[in-house]
């Protein structure tokens, strides 16, 4: 929606196993959750964060159907902890979670506990840092870069961040997104 009103200065690279400067989603289910493969959650239901979300919403529903599923319903729950609680609580039986805020949700929220990774979405460009039209972005390139070397280590390893990279624009115009006509039944 924003690709020819803004400019990209960065994707970040985060501790995750993928190409630097993109990121996946991590499919979490309840570990009580017996069904252990992608084909028996066909018509389950998804908690996700917003309509507009690559990593909650656009990055399951491509797995879904590269599984050959879909799913029953979509629950919007406005963050991905509250996604992540869905399930926990039983509102819901999967949600995709950014691998980095899963991190974080697997280090400090206790509900984490009841659930378990089912699955990995495709590695896609990562949420970019982004300027105005007529900035120097270059220099935004470089200012960031300085200051995510100069965290402390600790704050690198809390946010999962070693530095960052440039990302073609063209990279994330090839990313799906849900049409919403799709949606609005849901």
């Amino acid at each position: 929606r924003l690709h020819d009103r803004v400019r990209l200065v960065a994707a970040p690279t985060h501790d995750l196993p993928c190409e630097p400067g993109y990121y996946f989603s991590e499919i979490i289910v309840r570990t009580d959750d017996r069904r252990s493969t992608p084909k028996e959650f066909d018509g389950a239901s998804l908690a996700a964060n917003e309509r507009f979300s690559q990593s909650g919403l656009a990055a399951p529903m491509e797995w879904a159907v590269g599984a050959g599923i879909g799913f029953g319903n979509i629950r919007f729950t406005g963050s991905h902890v509250a996604s992540s609680r869905a399930v926990a609580e039983g509102h819901a039986d999967l949600a995709a979670i950014d691998a980095v805020t899963w991190m974080m949700i697997e280090r400090w929220d206790t509900h984490a506990a009841t659930l378990r990774v089912l699955a990995r979405t495709t590695p896609t460009p990562a949420l970019p840092y982004i300027t105005a039209m007529g900035t120097d972005s270059d220099l935004i390139y470089e200012g960031l870069g300085e200051a995510i070397a100069e965290l402390h280590s600790d704050d690198r390893a809390i946010l999962g961040l070693s530095g960052i990279v440039r990302v073609s624009p063209d990279r994330y115009l090839k990313v799906s997104t849900p049409p919403l006509g799709s949606l609005e039944a849901l």
